[in-house]
Protein backbone atom coordinates (compact mmCIF):
# COMPACT_ATOMS: atom_id res chain seq x y z
CA UNK A 1 0.00 0.00 0.00
CA UNK A 2 0.96 3.64 -0.22
CA UNK A 3 0.57 6.64 2.09
CA UNK A 4 -1.77 9.52 1.39
CA UNK A 5 -0.16 12.71 2.67
CA UNK A 6 -3.01 15.22 2.25
CA UNK A 7 -4.27 15.13 5.84
CA UNK A 8 -0.86 16.11 7.18
CA UNK A 9 -1.47 19.71 6.13
CA UNK A 10 -4.88 19.96 4.48
CA UNK A 11 -8.59 19.22 4.85
CA UNK A 12 -8.75 17.22 8.11
CA UNK A 13 -8.43 18.52 11.70
CA UNK A 14 -6.19 21.47 10.76
CA UNK A 15 -5.70 22.37 14.43
CA UNK A 16 -3.83 19.07 14.89
CA UNK A 17 -1.26 19.78 12.20
CA UNK A 18 2.21 18.79 13.36
CA UNK A 19 4.84 18.91 10.62
CA UNK A 20 7.52 17.27 12.73
CA UNK A 21 5.38 14.23 13.53
CA UNK A 22 4.27 14.07 9.90
CA UNK A 23 7.91 13.88 8.82
CA UNK A 24 8.40 11.02 11.28
CA UNK A 25 5.32 9.32 9.82
CA UNK A 26 6.80 9.45 6.31
CA UNK A 27 10.16 8.14 7.46
CA UNK A 28 8.58 5.36 9.53
CA UNK A 29 6.41 4.41 6.55
CA UNK A 30 9.56 3.78 4.52
CA UNK A 31 10.89 1.55 7.31
CA UNK A 32 7.60 -0.41 7.18
CA UNK A 33 8.02 -1.06 3.46
CA UNK A 34 5.71 1.65 2.11
CA UNK A 35 7.15 3.17 -1.04
CA UNK A 36 4.39 5.24 -2.67
CA UNK A 37 3.66 8.71 -1.27
CA UNK A 38 0.74 10.65 -2.71
CA UNK A 39 0.26 14.43 -2.55
CA UNK A 40 -0.96 17.32 -4.74
CA UNK A 41 -0.12 20.98 -5.28
CA UNK A 42 -3.64 21.97 -4.15
CA UNK A 43 -3.10 20.47 -0.70
CA UNK A 44 -2.36 23.44 1.51
CA UNK A 45 -2.18 24.77 -1.14
CA UNK A 46 1.46 23.93 -1.84
CA UNK A 47 2.49 23.20 1.76
CA UNK A 48 1.92 19.45 1.53
CA UNK A 49 4.39 19.03 -1.32
CA UNK A 50 6.96 21.09 0.59
CA UNK A 51 6.44 18.95 3.68
CA UNK A 52 6.90 15.73 1.71
CA UNK A 53 10.02 17.13 0.08
CA UNK A 54 11.50 17.79 3.52
CA UNK A 55 10.52 14.36 4.80
CA UNK A 56 12.12 12.55 1.88
CA UNK A 57 15.40 14.47 2.00
CA UNK A 58 18.20 11.95 1.47
CA UNK A 59 15.79 9.07 0.76
CA UNK A 60 14.46 10.07 -2.65
CA UNK A 61 15.81 6.97 -4.40
CA UNK A 62 13.86 4.68 -2.05
CA UNK A 63 10.40 5.96 -2.90
CA UNK A 64 7.81 6.70 -5.55
CA UNK A 65 6.42 10.25 -5.48
CA UNK A 66 2.92 10.82 -6.84
CA UNK A 67 1.53 14.33 -7.05
CA UNK A 68 -1.27 16.07 -8.93
CA UNK A 69 -2.03 19.19 -10.94
CA UNK A 70 -5.01 20.87 -12.54
CA UNK A 71 -6.93 22.19 -9.52
CA UNK A 72 -6.45 25.80 -8.47
CA UNK A 73 -7.52 27.69 -5.34
CA UNK A 74 -9.03 31.04 -6.31
CA UNK A 75 -8.65 34.19 -4.14
CA UNK A 76 -12.12 33.61 -2.67
CA UNK A 77 -11.13 30.11 -1.59
CA UNK A 78 -13.16 28.29 -4.21
CA UNK A 79 -11.62 25.66 -6.46
CA UNK A 80 -11.37 25.87 -10.23
CA UNK A 81 -9.86 23.63 -12.89
CA UNK A 82 -6.98 24.54 -15.18
CA UNK A 83 -5.92 22.14 -17.91
CA UNK A 84 -4.14 24.65 -20.14
CA UNK A 85 -0.72 23.44 -21.31
CA UNK A 86 1.14 26.56 -20.22
CA UNK A 87 -0.31 26.28 -16.72
CA UNK A 88 0.53 22.58 -16.41
CA UNK A 89 4.14 23.15 -17.45
CA UNK A 90 4.57 25.87 -14.83
CA UNK A 91 2.76 23.76 -12.19
CA UNK A 92 5.12 20.84 -12.82
CA UNK A 93 8.22 23.00 -12.41
CA UNK A 94 6.84 24.42 -9.17
CA UNK A 95 6.04 20.95 -7.81
CA UNK A 96 9.54 19.75 -8.62
CA UNK A 97 10.98 22.62 -6.59
CA UNK A 98 8.74 22.01 -3.61
CA UNK A 99 9.35 18.26 -3.66
CA UNK A 100 13.12 18.81 -3.93
CA UNK A 101 13.48 16.40 -6.82
CA UNK A 102 14.31 16.49 -10.50
CA UNK A 103 11.60 14.03 -11.56
CA UNK A 104 8.06 13.16 -10.48
CA UNK A 105 7.35 9.44 -10.65
CA UNK A 106 3.59 9.73 -11.16
CA UNK A 107 2.04 13.03 -12.27
CA UNK A 108 -1.75 12.98 -12.08
CA UNK A 109 -4.37 15.24 -13.58
CA UNK A 110 -6.46 16.07 -10.51
CA UNK A 111 -9.57 16.98 -12.52
CA UNK A 112 -10.34 17.24 -16.22
CA UNK A 113 -10.90 20.86 -17.28
CA UNK A 114 -14.11 21.01 -19.36
CA UNK A 115 -12.91 24.27 -20.96
CA UNK A 116 -9.82 22.66 -22.53
CA UNK A 117 -9.86 19.68 -24.91
CA UNK A 118 -8.62 16.69 -22.93
CA UNK A 119 -6.32 15.67 -25.76
CA UNK A 120 -4.60 19.06 -25.49
CA UNK A 121 -4.21 18.76 -21.73
CA UNK A 122 -2.98 15.18 -21.86
CA UNK A 123 -0.61 15.95 -24.73
CA UNK A 124 1.02 18.67 -22.63
CA UNK A 125 1.46 16.23 -19.75
CA UNK A 126 2.98 13.68 -22.14
CA UNK A 127 5.53 16.30 -23.18
CA UNK A 128 6.66 16.47 -19.55
CA UNK A 129 7.45 12.75 -19.74
CA UNK A 130 9.42 13.29 -22.93
CA UNK A 131 11.29 16.13 -21.23
CA UNK A 132 12.31 13.82 -18.38
CA UNK A 133 10.45 15.78 -15.69
CA UNK A 134 7.82 13.07 -15.18
CA UNK A 135 8.03 9.26 -15.41
CA UNK A 136 4.36 8.30 -15.74
CA UNK A 137 0.91 9.87 -15.94
CA UNK A 138 -2.29 9.28 -13.98
CA UNK A 139 -5.79 10.68 -13.80
CA UNK A 140 -7.99 11.36 -10.79
CA UNK A 141 -11.78 11.21 -11.04
CA UNK A 142 -11.93 10.87 -14.79
CA UNK A 143 -14.80 9.02 -16.39
CA UNK A 144 -14.10 5.83 -18.33
CA UNK A 145 -14.68 7.79 -21.53
CA UNK A 146 -12.07 10.36 -20.43
CA UNK A 147 -9.64 7.61 -19.48
CA UNK A 148 -10.08 6.09 -22.94
CA UNK A 149 -9.45 9.41 -24.67
CA UNK A 150 -6.34 10.12 -22.63
CA UNK A 151 -5.01 6.59 -23.06
CA UNK A 152 -5.23 6.99 -26.83
CA UNK A 153 -2.89 10.00 -26.63
CA UNK A 154 -0.38 8.65 -24.09
CA UNK A 155 -0.59 5.68 -21.70
CA UNK A 156 -2.51 6.17 -18.47
CA UNK A 157 -0.43 4.42 -15.81
CA UNK A 158 -2.73 4.97 -12.84
CA UNK A 159 -6.24 6.10 -11.98
CA UNK A 160 -7.12 7.52 -8.56
CA UNK A 161 -10.56 7.51 -6.93
CA UNK A 162 -12.17 7.09 -3.57
CA UNK A 163 -12.72 3.40 -2.85
CA UNK A 164 -13.90 1.82 0.38
CA UNK A 165 -16.61 -0.36 1.85
CA UNK A 166 -18.92 2.65 1.88
CA UNK A 167 -17.78 4.14 -1.46
CA UNK A 168 -17.55 1.29 -3.96
CA UNK A 169 -19.17 2.74 -7.09
CA UNK A 170 -15.95 2.53 -9.13
CA UNK A 171 -16.28 -1.26 -9.08
CA UNK A 172 -18.99 -0.80 -11.72
CA UNK A 173 -16.81 0.74 -14.43
CA UNK A 174 -13.39 2.16 -13.54
CA UNK A 175 -11.96 -0.93 -11.84
CA UNK A 176 -12.84 -3.20 -14.77
CA UNK A 177 -11.34 -0.66 -17.18
CA UNK A 178 -8.11 -0.55 -15.18
CA UNK A 179 -7.91 -4.34 -15.10
CA UNK A 180 -8.47 -4.56 -18.86
CA UNK A 181 -5.78 -1.97 -19.61
CA UNK A 182 -3.22 -3.00 -16.96
CA UNK A 183 -3.60 0.34 -15.18
CA UNK A 184 -2.97 0.71 -11.44
CA UNK A 185 -5.83 1.94 -9.28
CA UNK A 186 -4.90 4.22 -6.36
CA UNK A 187 -7.65 4.02 -3.75
CA UNK A 188 -7.83 7.01 -1.47
CA UNK A 189 -9.87 7.17 1.76
CA UNK A 190 -9.99 3.36 2.17
CA UNK A 191 -11.14 3.79 5.78
CA UNK A 192 -13.92 6.19 4.83
CA UNK A 193 -12.21 9.43 5.91
CA UNK A 194 -11.90 7.88 9.36
CA UNK A 195 -15.55 6.89 9.67
CA UNK A 196 -14.98 3.14 9.23
CA UNK A 197 -12.64 3.09 12.23
CA UNK A 198 -15.65 3.59 14.50
CA UNK A 199 -13.73 6.26 16.40
CA UNK A 200 -15.46 9.37 15.05
CA UNK A 201 -18.13 11.04 17.14
CA UNK A 202 -21.19 12.61 15.55
CA UNK A 203 -20.79 16.25 14.50
CA UNK A 204 -17.28 16.76 15.84
CA UNK A 205 -15.94 18.57 12.77
CA UNK A 206 -15.22 22.28 12.70
CA UNK A 207 -15.78 24.45 9.64
CA UNK A 208 -12.17 24.05 8.44
CA UNK A 209 -12.52 20.26 8.25
CA UNK A 210 -13.66 19.17 4.78
CA UNK A 211 -15.84 16.45 6.29
CA UNK A 212 -18.15 19.15 7.63
CA UNK A 213 -19.28 19.57 4.00
CA UNK A 214 -19.56 15.86 3.19
CA UNK A 215 -23.20 14.63 3.24
CA UNK A 216 -22.07 11.36 4.83
CA UNK A 217 -20.95 13.25 7.95
CA UNK A 218 -24.14 15.01 8.91
CA UNK A 219 -25.55 13.99 12.30
CA UNK A 220 -28.39 12.02 10.70
CA UNK A 221 -26.13 10.28 8.19
CA UNK A 222 -23.52 9.28 10.76
CA UNK A 223 -26.23 7.86 12.98
CA UNK A 224 -27.91 5.91 10.16
CA UNK A 225 -24.57 4.70 8.77
CA UNK A 226 -23.59 3.17 12.11
CA UNK A 227 -24.86 -0.15 10.77
CA UNK A 228 -21.94 -0.13 8.34
CA UNK A 229 -19.40 0.44 11.12
CA UNK A 230 -21.03 -2.30 13.17
CA UNK A 231 -20.68 -4.71 10.26
CA UNK A 232 -16.99 -3.91 9.86
CA UNK A 233 -16.48 -4.31 13.60
CA UNK A 234 -18.09 -7.74 13.55
CA UNK A 235 -15.63 -8.99 10.93
CA UNK A 236 -12.72 -7.35 12.76
CA UNK A 237 -13.66 -9.06 16.04
CA UNK A 238 -13.57 -12.51 14.39
CA UNK A 239 -10.16 -11.83 12.87
CA UNK A 240 -8.58 -10.19 15.91
CA UNK A 241 -8.06 -7.06 13.83
CA UNK A 242 -9.19 -3.46 13.99
CA UNK A 243 -12.01 -2.03 11.85
CA UNK A 244 -9.49 0.14 10.00
CA UNK A 245 -7.41 -2.92 9.10
CA UNK A 246 -10.49 -4.77 7.82
CA UNK A 247 -11.46 -1.75 5.72
CA UNK A 248 -8.01 -1.56 4.14
CA UNK A 249 -7.87 -5.33 3.60
CA UNK A 250 -11.22 -5.11 1.77
CA UNK A 251 -9.70 -2.56 -0.63
CA UNK A 252 -6.61 -4.73 -1.15
CA UNK A 253 -8.92 -7.62 -2.06
CA UNK A 254 -10.48 -5.70 -4.96
CA UNK A 255 -7.70 -6.56 -7.37
CA UNK A 256 -3.97 -7.03 -7.80
CA UNK A 257 -3.58 -3.56 -9.31
CA UNK A 258 -5.47 -1.82 -6.47
CA UNK A 259 -3.21 0.19 -4.16
CA UNK A 260 -4.86 1.69 -1.06
CA UNK A 261 -3.32 4.96 0.10
CA UNK A 262 -4.70 5.52 3.61
CA UNK A 263 -3.70 8.89 5.00
CA UNK A 264 -2.64 9.83 8.51
CA UNK A 265 -0.47 12.29 10.37
CA UNK A 266 -0.18 10.12 13.49
CA UNK A 267 2.45 7.43 14.01
CA UNK A 268 0.07 5.15 15.91
CA UNK A 269 -2.44 5.08 13.05
CA UNK A 270 0.33 4.51 10.49
CA UNK A 271 1.48 1.40 12.37
CA UNK A 272 -2.09 0.09 12.58
CA UNK A 273 -2.85 0.77 8.92
CA UNK A 274 0.37 -0.78 7.64
CA UNK A 275 -0.39 -4.04 9.46
CA UNK A 276 -3.48 -4.45 7.26
CA UNK A 277 -1.21 -5.64 4.46
CA UNK A 278 -0.93 -8.99 6.26
CA UNK A 279 -4.67 -9.40 6.88
CA UNK A 280 -6.44 -11.81 4.54
CA UNK A 281 -10.22 -11.74 4.23
CA UNK A 282 -12.05 -14.94 3.32
CA UNK A 283 -14.74 -15.11 0.65
CA UNK A 284 -17.32 -15.20 3.43
CA UNK A 285 -15.80 -12.10 5.05
CA UNK A 286 -15.89 -10.23 1.73
CA UNK A 287 -19.47 -11.30 1.04
CA UNK A 288 -20.55 -10.10 4.47
CA UNK A 289 -18.89 -6.72 3.93
CA UNK A 290 -20.32 -6.40 0.42
CA UNK A 291 -23.81 -6.98 1.79
CA UNK A 292 -23.65 -3.89 4.02
CA UNK A 293 -26.09 -1.15 2.97
CA UNK A 294 -25.28 1.84 0.78
CA UNK A 295 -24.50 4.79 3.08
CA UNK A 296 -26.94 7.57 3.68
CA UNK A 297 -25.58 10.77 2.12
CA UNK A 298 -23.87 8.76 -0.63
CA UNK A 299 -21.32 11.01 -2.31
CA UNK A 300 -20.30 10.53 -5.91
CA UNK A 301 -17.41 12.69 -7.01
CA UNK A 302 -17.98 15.03 -9.95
Amino acid sequence: MGLGCMSMSHAYTPAERDDEESILVVQRAIELGIRLFDTADIYGPFTNESLLGRALEGRRDEVVIATKCGLVTEPDGKLSRNGRPEYLRAACDASLRRLRTDVIDLYQLHRVDPEVPLEETWGALAELVTAGKVRALGMSHGTVEELERAHAVFPVSAAQYELSIWADYTREDVLPWCAEHDVDFLAFSPIGRGYLTGKLAVSEFDADDSRSRDPRFTTDAMTDNQIIVDGVRAVAARLDATPAQVAIAWVLAQGERVVPIPGTKKLRWLEENAAAADLKLSDDDLAELDALPTPMGHRRWK
